[in-house]
C-alpha cells in the first residue's frame, strides 16, 4: 500500500495567487499533480489544504483524492503533515510526501518509489549536492509524522534524526525544481515544455 501526501495550505505570497490553481498544461496545477502521484502507483493521494481553501477545493471536484483543510495553516507547514499522517491509510508501506509547488512527473515519483526499501526511513533523490523531492517516507515513520512540530523544523528535523537510515538515489534537476515566484514558475511551464 502506498500512500501519498500533497501539501496545498500555503499562502503563495510570493506567487501572489494560490500555487495549486495555477495553469499547468490546460489543467491546474493540484490536478497534476494528484493524476501524476496516481499515475506513478500511489493508491491514495491525501490533498492538505490550507489558505484559500474553498477557493480551491471547488476546482478539484472529480479528482481521485481526499481532501483534508488545515485551519491552522498559518502556524505552519507541520500542522499540515500532522493532518495528512493522520488521513493516510495506517496500514501504508511507504507514504509519498511532496508540496503542490515542486511538479514532478509520475516517472520520477515513481522511480523513488521503486528505489525505496523500508530498513530505510525515508528516500530521496539528490541532484548536484542538493535534496531533492518527493520524498517517500516508510510508513512505520507514520507516528513521527503525527507529532511533527514547526519548532522542530517539521519533516526536515524527523529526517535529521533518522539521518543513518535515510537513502539517497543521484537523480535530475527535475528533482530539485521549485516554483516560488511568477518567474520560477515561468521558467518551470519552459522546462516541461508548457510555455506558451
Amino acid at each position: 500500500m502506498i500512500s501519498s501526501i500533497l501539501l496545498a495550505a500555503g499562502f503563495s505570497s510570493r506567487m501572489g495567487e494560490p500555487k495549486a490553481t495555477l495553469k499547468w498544461g490546460g489543467q491546474s496545477l493540484v490536478s497534476y499533480q494528484v493524476h501524476e502521484l496516481r499515475a506513478a502507483g500511489c493508491d491514495e493521494v491525501i490533498v492538505v489544504l490550507g489558505h484559500r481553501g474553498d477557493d480551491i477545493y471547488r476546482q478539484m471536484k472529480g479528482l481521485p483524492c481526499r481532501v483534508m483543510l488545515n485551519g491552522i495553516y498559518h502556524a505552519g507547514r507541520a500542522g499540515s503533515l500532522r493532518l495528512g499522517a493522520r488521513a493516510v491509510n495506517r496500514d501504508a508501506d511507504a507514504i509519498v510526501i511532496m508540496n503542490v509547488d515542486q511538479p514532478r512527473p509520475a516517472d520520477r515519483i515513481q522511480r523513488l518509489i521503486a528505489a525505496h526499501d523500508t530498513k530505510y526511513a525515508a528516500t530521496r533523490a539528490s541532484f548536484e549536492g542538493h535534496s531533492g523531492h518527493p520524498v517517500i517516507v516508510s510508513g512505520w515513520l507514520r507516528g513521527e509524522l503525527l507529532h511533527a512540530m514547526e519548532e522542530s523544523d517539521g519533516l526536515r528535523g524527523i529526517l535529521r534524526g533518522h539521518g543513518s537510515e535515510i537513502q539517497s538515489i543521484e537523480g535530475d534537476a527535475l528533482y530539485v525544481l521549485d516554483m516560488n515566484t511568477p518567474e520560477e514558475y515561468g521558467e518551470a511551464l519552459k522546462t516541461f515544455g508548457l510555455a506558451v
